[in-house]
């Protein structure tokens, strides 16, 4: 794919979450196959069927959503209270996947396979890094591994600000994931 039409789609995808967000709604099952292009490059969201509003008070949600590849870590680990951060998490996973042709970043075979793929690139969270991970029901001690030095093995066709993007959105800590309206604003898509 060229990638100033990953960029166009990556950013169409962004518009939509934003919107979505602004209206107090997660999708909670973002993946490729949720998304519908028509043949002028429109990108549209779709199969809501997992979809929840949120609001205050913050509810307690099932684990058991989005698929395996696009899911984070933190639901991985079995949060039930979580925010946009988990539509933005598999934005990024999407996003990686649209800079690598269509190859997806993240294909674990299980859950345990899915935390180990994902921590061999970004490093194992740890208390310090991620306060109250240990803490979440589903958590579970893994090896140790420092985070990649350079996505440019990961995404070689991303540019630098796009992988500066791609690093926002793929934060393991919920909490500092770049929401959709900030990541709109990322001077990845303001370059020509």
């Amino acid at each position: 794919m060229d990638m100033d039409v990953a960029k166009s789609f990556m950013y169409q995808l962004l518009r939509g979450l934003a919107f979505c967000h602004s209206h107090n709604v997660l999708h909670r099952d973002l993946k490729p196959q949720n998304l519908l292009i028509n043949k002028n490059g429109e990108l549209k969201l779709a199969d809501f069927g997992l979809a929840r509003a949120f609001g205050i008070p913050v509810k307690c949600y099932s684990a058991e959503v989005v698929t395996l590849w696009y899911r984070p870590p933190d639901v991985l680990f079995g949060a039930k209270l979580y925010t946009t951060s988990i539509d933005m998490w598999s934005a990024g996973c999407i996003f990686a996947e649209l800079a690598d042709a269509g190859r997806p970043l993240f294909p674990g075979s299980d859950i345990l396979d899915q935390l180990m793929r994902i921590f061999r690139v970004l490093g194992t969270p740890s208390e310090e890094t991620w306060p109250g991970v240990t803490h979440l029901s589903d958590y579970v001690a893994l090896p140790s591994f420092p985070p990649i030095s350079s996505w440019n093995q990961i995404v070689p066709r991303l540019n630098a600000k796009g992988r500066d993007l791609l690093q926002k959105l793929l934060v393991c800590r919920p909490n500092q994931r770049i929401s959709a309206e900030q990541a709109m604003q990322h001077p990845y898509f303001t370059e020509s």
